[in-house]
């Protein structure tokens, strides 16, 4: 919250939104709303919206977590990681806090901002009719997913109409057909809430949702969004924010040439197309879409 106040929002005050599943502490709401001058809002996630759907076997689930666990896979036996993204894939948009809004911009402990934002991504989306923005894009492990794009295939089987013939799709999967892994960091994100209330979005979640991948396996917010993202909406209307520098974990975009040397602290040797192993997902977007996103902010 500091560096997107230091970064961006002191010059446009847009409201903070807070969402948990357990009532916040006097002491957060205290200090959240003395680091701005904008609107704090702090709500609390419905119980059906963070809890074990009807039709799940909790059995199996803590057999699964079990042995994923065994296996090493990351977050693997934890039960609120699977809540969280299963929240973030169906649900938070939902929340009565976040109908009044049309776009939102997803911020996360644990991560920076290197680069004076000086400019509005939102009314830039809206002016250019982009619904989806990301600043990196690593690959999702495989062994969290390993029926999620069986289940988007059939998906896509029963719902041909909700595909966007000018789509992404040719992003997200390789020579075969078969998902590349390859996926928007949801960590950062900025989008157009009418993409996750659509028709098409709507029964694509449902869909995954019966399907129990979220508890049984691991299913990330993140491909579910990349995804969702690359199946229905047009090329043009997914954007690289190369101008925004940001580092979760690891993970990093820095921004390139001298009109960003004197708005930015970081370094672009260590941004995400420099990485060794994580660097394919962002160079294929590059190659094959940048262009239809590369309107120019001055």
């Amino acid at each position: 919250m500091r560096h997107i106040e230091d970064r961006f929002n002191h010059k446009y005050n847009y409201p903070y939104v807070f969402l948990n599943d357990v009532p916040f502490t006097q002491e957060f709401i205290n200090f959240t709303k003395d680091m701005t001058k904008a609107k704090v809002e702090y709500g609390l996630i419905p119980k059906e919206h963070w809890s074990f759907p009807n039709h799940i076997d909790i059995e199996l689930v803590n057999k699964n977590m079990k042995e994923m666990a065994n296996n090493g896979i990351p977050y693997g036996d934890s039960l609120s990681y699977r809540h969280m993204c299963r929240f973030y894939s169906g649900f938070f948009y939902q929340h009565e806090l976040m109908k009044k809004f049309d776009y939102y911009w997803r911020i996360e402990p644990d991560v920076e901002y290197y680069c004076d934002i000086d400019f509005d991504p939102f009314i830039y989306m809206k002016e250019n009719d982009i619904k989806y923005g990301f600043t990196i894009v690593p690959h999702e492990w495989l062994s969290t997913i390993p029926t999620l794009w069986s289940t988007v295939k059939e998906f896509m089987r029963m719902y041909p109409r909700s595909i966007e013939n000018d789509s992404l799709i040719e992003f997200i999967t390789d020579d075969n057909g078969d998902y590349n892994l390859c996926q928007f960091h949801s960590n950062f994100e900025i989008v157009d809430l009418n993409l996750w209330r659509s028709e098409a979005y709507t029964n694509y979640f449902n869909f995954l949702d019966k399907k129990g991948g979220f508890f049984y396996e691991r299913w990330g917010d993140a491909p579910v969004h990349t995804i969702a993202a690359a199946l229905f909406l047009k090329k043009h209307q997914v954007r690289f924010f190369e101008e925004i520098g940001y580092r979760h974990g690891n993970l990093m975009n820095c921004p390139k040439g001298n009109k960003f040397r004197y708005k930015c602290l970081c370094n672009p040797d260590y941004s995400l197309e420099n990485h060794e192993t994580e660097s394919g997902c962002i160079i294929r977007f590059l190659n094959k879409y940048h262009r239809f996103s590369k309107t120019e902010i001055l």
